[in-house]
């Protein structure tokens, strides 16, 4: 299964890239700033929250007394937490956006999540850079550990493909799982110490927390940008695994519903 899905991204790659490309384009086309909202969105959010909370967290968070720390652990866990988060509430309507397209065009329609998948990578990739010479100019840069967060991004899109993909096929059968997952992820994000650290929570509560698959993540990032030191493997293989059964059970519905989705929209 999984090899004649990849041989047919693989016979698709030029439509699913030009597929990018144009959704890319057509995002800013009538923008005076073009792709810089993609920056200057979180930038904003980024601003906020360390205007808010950085001489409260300042002093709560161990190890972390330059004048860029905070900054640093939030950019980190607010740069996981975009990708996760674009990546299943785009999943989550990608076939129901794409509904005219399914019934006039013959392609793989596994085509559609890549493109969403590849799409976040993006503008991933475009925030993710102005973090990185953010990093250079505070000399903040945290050397050769940076390669640590290679893997952890994989762990982290195989995470939120397999959840998205879930959650958009059963989005077109049943349409409240679409609402469902977008308060999930508000809820989601403040169970996510994102903002703040496991640490400064009551012992009763920190369980609960590490409970949640996307702590061990953040915690991989800003492990890596702010204190300089090799992830947890320990926590973070356990979501690779999660992570890796979601896919899989992602791949056997959407084979299992793929012709049911065309007659249901």
């Amino acid at each position: 299964m999984s090899i004649s899905i990849a041989r047919a991204l693989w016979t698709y790659r030029g439509f699913i890239l030009g597929s990018v490309k144009r959704e890319f384009q057509s995002r800013y086309r009538n923008s005076l700033l073009g792709a810089a909202w993609t920056v200057l969105q979180p930038l904003a959010m980024i601003t906020v929250y360390t205007v808010v909370f950085s001489e409260l967290m300042r002093t709560r968070l161990a190890g972390m007394d330059g004048p860029y720390a905070y900054s640093v652990y939030l950019c980190a866990g607010l740069l996981t937490w975009g990708l996760f988060g674009e990546i299943l509430q785009r999943g989550q309507t990608v076939f129901l956006d794409n509904g005219n397209m399914i019934k006039k065009l013959n392609f793989p329609r596994i085509c559609l999540p890549a493109i969403t998948v590849i799409n976040a990578l993006v503008n991933f990739s475009i925030t993710f850079s102005i973090f990185l010479v953010f990093l250079l100019l505070t000399h903040s840069f945290p050397g050769w550990v940076f390669l640590y967060a290679l893997p952890v991004l994989l762990v982290q899109v195989a995470f939120a493909t397999g959840l998205g993909i879930i959650a958009g096929v059963l989005n077109v059968f049943f349409r409240d799982v679409g609402q469902f997952v977008n308060i999930l992820l508000q809820f989601w994000f403040w169970f996510t110490p994102i903002v703040y650290s496991t640490a400064t929570l009551p012992k009763s509560v920190q369980p609960l927390i590490k409970l949640n698959p996307m702590t061990p993540l953040a915690n991989a990032y800003q492990g890596i940008f702010v204190y300089r030191q090799e992830p947890d493997w320990h926590a973070v293989w356990p979501v690779a695994v999660l992570g890796a059964g979601l896919c899989l059970i992602a791949l056997l519905l959407f084979r299992r519903r793929a012709g049911e989705i065309v007659d249901e929209l």
